[in-house]
């Protein structure tokens, strides 16, 4: 059985100043790089069709028409319709990093970050364990968000079943699956895995000043 672990978090993670703006303008930025940006529609000069004038010039009384893929023809092509790009947006590390650190300092003053020392035990993956390990902390009638270790397989394993459940590896963290998480549970490996990550972020933006 999992028990909870004293950590003090600390204040320059999980006592951030939370900016809405940002955390929205990072939020907005992620969910538009999802987008897979294959839609396509065909202009008339993708349209298979014959390029024969549809009937006369004159006499007939009908508007004048020179050719059946004309786009206000039936089964002509589409004007300015959508084309595949790339709705990826250019946002800076350093915006990610502090709208990540205002979502998670807004769970963690309002109690809502957890550490345990691990949810299985041994190496056998149970979803039931990982089920009564969450439900020991507070419930399960919330969406939880699992952090782990990259070597906590077990863990990942015994947790993907549950629908209310979603886990991460600690280097994977966002600002996005925070926001939509009611409680962030770490497991004491995931947490060092974790402030570790973060640290060497921080030295990496040192070094480039």
């Amino acid at each position: 059985m999992s028990s909870k672990v004293s950590v003090d978090l600390p204040a320059e993670i999980f006592d951030a100043e939370t900016n809405n703006a940002l955390i929205h303008q990072v939020v907005v930025a992620q969910q538009a790089a999802a987008r897979q940006g294959t839609h396509k529609t065909k202009t008339r000069a993708e349209r298979s069709g014959t390029t024969a004038k549809p009937f006369r010039q004159k006499g007939t009384g009908r508007a004048r028409q020179g050719s059946m893929i004309a786009p206000h023809m039936i089964g002509g092509g589409v004007v300015h319709g959508p084309q595949p790009r790339s709705y990826a947006q250019r946002t800076p590390k350093k915006m990610k990093a502090a709208a990540l650190r205002g979502a998670l300092s807004d769970r963690a003053r309002n109690g809502r970050i957890h550490v345990v020392d691990s949810l299985v035990t041994g190496e056998t993956p149970s979803t039931k364990a990982a089920k009564e390990a969450l439900a020991s902390i507070g419930g399960v009638d919330r969406n939880w968000l699992v952090v782990l270790d990259r070597a906590e397989d077990t863990a990942a394993l015994s947790v993907r079943n549950l629908p209310a459940v979603h886990a991460l590896y600690a280097d994977q963290l966002n600002t996005y699956d925070v926001l939509v998480s009611d409680d962030i549970v770490f497991t004491q490996a995931g947490y060092e895995a974790f402030l570790a990550h973060a640290a060497g972020n921080q030295a990496e933006k040192e070094e480039a000043k």
